[in-house]
């Protein structure tokens, strides 16, 4: 009757074990995979803002698209892992690559701008959200502005400094932000690693 009853409680309670074990499995694997591809795609934008840096006509290209690494984080892991390829990268960049200026733009705009672009998109109307974007620029804008206004002396006529800057910088970031959205549709569509079965 113990043996009956033991092989009984064996049969019910193995299979629940062998759950439990494939679902703590199936979470480490996930975590280990969050993990790897955080610090491969923070090992990358710190490599672009190295070439951005030691390459000043690539400078603010480069650096917009090593921006393009933490919104693949995002679409592959979530917003807290593109926080987090944010953060690595912006510090191992700050550390190594050899322009700071170069660091401090990823840093101060286009490191971040990826998180906030996630969060504004979540609202419903284009116009709000074209809006808070525009904001987000001009509050990055004002702070490099202040923090390094020294790099756009001799450049422009000193009495237009803030017109020419702000009006030329608000369209082309509105055309960045087009193409970075079509990159991220593409790389969503296409290339992450999520979608492949």
């Amino acid at each position: 009757m113990r043996l009956l009853y033991g092989n009984a409680l064996f049969e019910h309670v193995l299979p629940l074990l062998d759950a439990y074990t494939k679902e703590k499995k199936n979470t480490m694997n996930v975590k280990t995979r969050n993990l790897t591809l955080g610090a491969l795609f923070s090992a990358l934008a710190v490599v672009l803002l190295y070439i951005a840096s030691v390459w000043p006509t690539g400078q603010l290209g480069l650096t917009a698209v090593a921006s393009l690494f933490v919104a693949a984080a995002i679409i592959e892991s979530g917003l807290s892992f593109g926080i987090y390829v944010y953060v690595v990268s912006s510090i191992i960049a700050f550390l190594l690559v050899p322009n700071r200026m170069t660091a401090f733009l990823f840093i101060l705009f286009f490191g971040y701008y990826p998180i906030l672009k996630s969060l504004i998109e979540r609202k419903g109307h284009l116009v709000i959200q074209i809006l808070l974007k525009l904001a987000v620029f001009n509050l990055s804008l004002t702070l490099i502005w202040i923090l390094f206004h020294e790099l756009f002396l001799g450049l422009i006529p000193f009495d237009l400094y803030p017109v020419f800057i702000y009006l030329i910088g608000n369209v082309v970031f509105l055309l960045y932000d087009y193409g970075f959205s079509k990159l991220v549709w593409l790389y969503d569509t296409e290339i992450a690693i999520k979608n492949r079965k």
